[in-house]
């Protein structure tokens, strides 16, 4: 992970934003599952993406968490957090992805706290009526593999990085957390259908740009939320010939947990988080049919892999 969060006290924080109210800053605000989160940047193209990205709040409304963007003379990434006032400093961040995923770990840090509501870094459809997540480490495809299930039919998009839950007596309640995603240039070099969103999006310079894949793939292809049945971890690993296999509940809660729940954006990591985002998981686990699938083939055979899953049930391949 390229930074690490500092927690500061409100007197540290009150004296920063002394240091920079009078800058000139861009601002908006975001509705991150009913958390209002206000960025400040003098980047008018941070400004950009964030509107792009993220569902638009009331500006009557007050602000819950706030993320302020500086830079200073050192040039070294730092995230200083105030829990008390939920307010974050990123110094030197140039990388949009990281601001947007830091705003997303503030709306969860409290929403876990105050409302019951746990966060997953993880991409989620709806296909057919049935919810089935994407989770895993980067780097294995999670992304690629839910764009590939998106060409499915009766496949509906709710996000391709990060949702909330909501645990009921029965199914997980699952809705995501963006207006629009945040995709890779090369998406349309592994599935040829999102080639014209590529030739349409405005990339930023780590190769990334907002995207509204509906132009693509229809109005009625992204949803806000659904029931969660399938959990697809994913692993890369040319070690291991076994390609799927279903996990209990016990190995399930071995993978999320030594993988850090597969999220390197958690504001708070002490005891007593670890302790709440641990106990989620089981019961969100419990509620789920989950399976472990070694991605080290091409992504369309890993995809043909998944598709058998949902659309079969079978235990192993």
């Amino acid at each position: 992970m390229g930074y690490q969060v500092t927690l500061i006290g409100i007197e540290e924080a009150g004296e920063i934003y002394r240091s920079c109210k009078n800058l000139r800053f861009n601002t908006a605000k975001a509705d991150i599952s009913g958390i209002c989160v206000k960025v400040h940047s003098e980047d008018r193209e941070i400004i950009d993406m964030w509107r792009d990205n993220l569902r638009p709040m009331n500006d009557e409304i007050r602000t819950h968490a706030r993320i302020f963007c500086l830079k200073d003379d050192q040039g070294d990434l730092r995230v200083l957090y105030n829990r008390v006032t939920s307010t974050v400093f990123l110094y030197n961040f140039d990388y949009y992805g990281w601001i947007k995923s830091i705003a997303l770990a503030m709306a969860s840090d409290i929403l876990e706290d105050s409302h019951k509501i746990y966060s997953v870094h993880g991409a989620a459809l709806d296909i057919d009526g049935v919810g089935v997540t994407l989770i895993a480490p980067s780097k294995t495809g999670k992304t690629t593999q839910s764009w590939g299930l998106l060409r499915m039919d009766n496949a509906h998009l709710i996000t391709d990085d990060w949702y909330f839950v909501r645990l009921t007596k029965g199914r997980p309640m699952i809705r995501g957390s963006e207006k629009n995603c945040y995709i890779d240039a090369d998406i349309g070099d592994v599935w040829e259908e999102f080639k014209p969103l590529v030739e349409t999006t405005k990339f930023d310079n780590k190769g990334r740009g907002i995207a509204n894949v509906r132009w693509v793939t229809g109005n009625d292809s992204v949803t806000d939320s659904t029931f969660m049945r399938y959990i697809i971890f994913l692993k890369r690993d040319d070690r291991d010939d076994v390609i799927s296999r279903e996990l209990t509940l016990d190995e399930a809660m071995d993978y999320i947990v030594s993988n850090d729940f597969c999220n390197p954006h958690q504001m708070i990591r002490d005891e007593r988080k670890i302790t709440l985002r641990t106990k989620f998981y089981r019961e969100y686990l419990s509620k789920c049919k989950v399976f472990l699938i070694n991605s080290r083939m091409k992504a369309e055979d890993t995809q043909n892999v998944i598709r058998k899953i949902i659309t079969s049930g079978k235990d192993s391949i």
